[in-house]
């Protein structure tokens, strides 16, 4: 089962559409950011976990950050746009407003050819809706990895933006699950290479054997989606 946060976004159901034409069989679970608890959603236990785009920061985004801590390293989580944003957020990274306002903009973007981006060309053209960015500065120089950016010219000056980020495990990678931010939006029709990025996502596997822990599940609300 796919674990997906709604950060009350109406990209995330263009998420659901795009995962549903990869796997029309796919079980995914949509769930909005103040409607679960982290002890409910690993009573679920999702073989993977995606926190969706949202109109606000980090700070607003109800309990995405808690589910991103509580799943970080046990099953695969991909943070799209704000979800990328809340990575950084919990993790100590600045997110700061971007002198530039991209809404329905395209970019080239470059990656690391790595994880999610396995395969993909390399640049690619990818769709960005967001105000709000990662500081790469603040990023840490061990334990994370930018895996991709673009680049821009911002006061006449060359500056390169965070698209990517991805959690180096380092030597203990091998028993713990991908934890990838994007800040672009896979999903869109004019990311071209969206599908593919999606695709390798779900084709990631928790470390074997699984060592969640399962509690008791209280009331959430949840709504499945039409598969």
């Amino acid at each position: 089962m796919i674990l997906l946060i709604d950060n009350y976004d109406s990209f995330t159901w263009n998420l659901v559409q795009r995962i549903g034409e990869l796997d029309p069989d796919i079980e995914l679970r949509v769930i909005r950011n103040d409607r679960v608890t982290p002890d409910e959603a690993e009573a679920m236990s999702p073989s993977h976990v995606i926190v969706s785009p949202g109109p606000c920061t980090p700070t607003e985004a109800g309990v995405s950050g808690a589910i991103i801590e509580r799943f970080a390293g046990r099953v695969p989580v991909l943070g799209v746009c704000l979800g990328h944003q809340c990575i950084g957020f919990h993790n100590g990274m600045t997110v700061a407003r971007h002198p530039r306002v991209m809404h329905g903009k395209t970019s080239m973007v470059h990656h690391d050819g790595a994880g999610i981006f396995a395969g993909l060309s390399n640049p690619f053209i990818a769709t960005r809706y967001h105000s709000l960015v990662v500081l790469p500065e603040t990023i840490p120089a061990t334990g994370w990895r930018i895996s991709a950016w673009t680049d821009e010219e911002i006061d006449g000056r060359p500056t390169r933006v965070v698209m990517g980020l991805r959690r180096d495990w380092g030597g203990d990678a091998a028993g713990v699950a991908t934890l990838d931010g994007v800040q672009f939006h896979p999903e869109s029709f004019l990311t071209a290479e969206g599908p593919r990025l999606l695709a390798n996502f779900l084709g990631m596997r928790p470390p074997a054997p699984a060592s969640m822990h399962v509690v008791p599940s209280s009331d959430a609300t949840t709504q499945e989606t039409d598969r």
